[in-house]
């Protein structure tokens, strides 16, 4: 491994020397060009940097600085990521080849241990049959000996008592006295005769030859026949975690078998892993017995991680354990909340719920124009977003098919369920959570209602957003600084207040009663209708003959303009001319009981 990553360091550092050398040229050219003319633009061939009237880059594609620099920052990020990716391919290899030697090492000590431990037991049984065999020829060694030892002594016996019978003998017969010889020969001849007619046995009363006892050495041979029997597998190996292995209740599990071992099946173990404290900390033990090196495993929990194992098995026995992976299941889709998705001419900012107990680690929002043949459309998409809403730059007059994923490092969850988004004008619905408590919002959210009865103030529930002296509420704009318009359907007979208001405006004073509000007022008196443009408590002397029962309102934060429009007649109302240092929001106040209706979506009318 020490020499690998060696190898790995020199090759690397070879190309970063080359690298550098091919900057300095670039960095050469780059100082002789600039001491000539001031660089203002960058050719996108060449990739240097070179002024808009350069002779040797007339056929060339010349960026401005700005743009180049952003294409440049694009391509470095893009290279980044791919190297990124290439040193966690480098490190997962690296592992797994730690994790092979391990193995491969542990492979071997426990087979030589095996072969120590079969060849001193196969040495073992030979030492007890040995023994036992010497101990059974001894055996038969004395019993022969005691045998003949006892025929030894019967034949000396029986030869001492035939030579006393002859030495008998040849006395009497050297005997003179022929009385004397006669008495005693008769006695001796008679016990001769009986000595000569007694048959004598002459042969060995046993065999000489030893009874060698048959030894069992089946056990032995058994044992030797063992030795070349199959081992038990080596511990198997996890493979890592593949892109796209995963759904929102499966994982695709594989492992690897670093060794010539002969395997009849694996069995597979996982379990949940779970960060939830409530929990208890282990969870139940499943297991899957396969044949092959991967297998599927279901029923599984989305957005979550699992911890799995695996174990090999033959006609031997059972391998360690492998080590532990971890895998991870792709989230549920995400949920698009329409009503809170808000869109402009150039722009939309999308809003969703995550779908997911568990956070995720980013979202992938897709969209494509849905006028058009869904075969000939791209799908763009914008990638890494951290949080459930994203505000995606579109093109004018289009309507869009939005749609969101979820992403963890199992995966890209399926897609949601899309959206459609429309850039012919300005979209938008009442925030709920700015309502005073006296007001009730349709389920479309685009129209408030003032009852007539009052709420009694101990039944009332106010927050920091929520609007507490103004019957008022604010509208939710794409947060960027362009140009917006919208309607406002209004009742002859109801008190209104409609414009804008800073996001922060206070929430204890009326519409345009402070500095961060401008708004159009509806008084009803008994002779007149009176109309009021009020900002920080002042109104310019404006009179309207004809009542507006529909009120265009024209927002434009780069001509600094706030315009008011009888929309029916269109008719101009009024003009606000400021400069709006922060974002602002639509703000609707009623000041009797009364609804209005908000109308979005709209284009500007041609006047505007």
């Amino acid at each position: 491994m020490e020499a690998y990553d060696a190898r790995s360091l020199c090759v690397i550092a070879e190309e970063l020397s080359e690298e550098d050398e091919a900057d300095d040229e670039e960095a050469f050219v780059m100082v002789q060009d600039s001491h000539t003319h001031t660089p203002d633009a960058f050719c996108s061939h060449c990739r240097v940097l070179t002024h808009s009237g350069a002779a040797a880059h007339t056929r060339h594609t010349l960026l401005a600085l700005g743009p180049a620099a952003q294409q440049i920052k694009e391509e470095l990020s893009h290279s980044s990521g791919k190297l990124s990716q290439k040193i966690v391919e480098m490190e997962n290899f690296a592992s797994n080849l730690e994790e092979i030697f391990i193995t491969v090492e542990e492979n071997f000590g426990r087979q030589e241990q095996n072969l120590e431990q079969h060849y001193n037991e196969v040495l073992q049984t030979l030492s007890q049959s040995h023994e036992t065999r010497a101990a059974a020829l001894g055996e038969q060694k004395s019993r022969a000996l005691e045998r003949l030892y006892g025929e030894l002594l019967c034949c000396g016996q029986t030869l001492d008592a035939s030579k006393q019978l002859i030495e008998r003998a040849q006395g009497v017969h050297r005997q003179r006295d022929q009385r004397a010889f006669l008495q005693a020969v008769m006695s001796i001849m008679k016990r001769v005769e009986q000595f000569s007619s007694k048959e004598v046995d002459l042969k060995l009363g046993m065999s000489l030859d030893f009874d060698v006892p048959t030894t069992d050495l089946s056990d032995v041979r058994q044992m030797m026949d063992s030795i070349n029997v199959l081992p038990a597998p080596s511990a198997p190996v996890m493979n890592p975690q593949i892109c796209n292995s995963a759904t929102d209740t499966s994982l695709h599990v594989c492992w690897s078998l670093f060794s010539d071992d002969t395997v009849e099946f694996y069995e597979l173990y996982w379990r949940l892993i779970s960060d939830d404290c409530t929990m208890e900390p282990l969870q139940d033990v499943s297991q899957l017995k396969v044949k092959e090196t991967h297998c599927t495993v279901s029923d599984l929990l989305p957005n979550a991680q699992y911890e799995l194992w695996v174990t090999a098995t033959n006609t031997t026995g059972i391998s360690p354990a492998s080590e532990r992976a971890v895998y991870m299941t792709v989230p549920s889709p995400p949920v698009i909340r329409p009503r809170q998705c808000v869109s402009s001419l150039d722009a939309a900012l999308i809003r969703w719920d995550s779908g997911n107990t568990n956070p995720v680690e980013s979202y992938t929002l897709e969209f494509r124009e849905s006028d058009t043949d869904c075969s000939n459309t791209a799908t763009e998409s914008v990638v890494a977003i951290p949080s459930c809403e994203c505000l995606v730059q579109l093109q004018p007059w289009k309507h869009y098919i939005i749609s969101v994923r979820a992403v963890n490092t199992g995966g890209p969850s399926d897609l949601s369920e899309p959206v459609d988004i429309s850039t012919a004008g300005t979209c938008f619905h009442l925030l709920e959570d700015t309502a005073h408590p006296s007001l009730s919002l349709s389920a479309d959210g685009l129209t408030m209602f003032y009852l007539d009865e009052d709420l009694p103030l101990s039944h009332m529930t106010f927050s920091d957003s929520t609007f507490a002296r103004c019957v008022a509420v604010l509208g939710d704009l794409v947060p960027i600084r362009g140009q917006y318009y919208w309607e406002i359907e209004v009742d002859e007979d109801t008190e209104y207040r409609v414009g804008v208001a800073y996001e922060d405006t206070q929430r204890n004073s009326y519409l345009g009663g402070n500095k961060t509000s401008w708004c159009m007022r509806h008084i009803v008196t008994p002779s007149r209708h009176k109309y009021e443009f009020l900002h920080n408590g002042w109104t310019p002397d404006v009179r309207i003959t004809v009542q507006p029962r529909l009120i265009g309102v024209f927002l434009d934060y780069g001509g600094g303009i706030l315009s008011f429009w009888n929309a029916a007649l269109r008719q101009h109302l009024h003009t606000f001319s400021c400069r709006f240092l922060h974002r602002v929001q639509p703000c609707f106040a009623l000041d009797n009981p009364g609804a209005l209706r908000l109308h979005t979506g709209l284009p500007a009318p041609p006047m505007i």
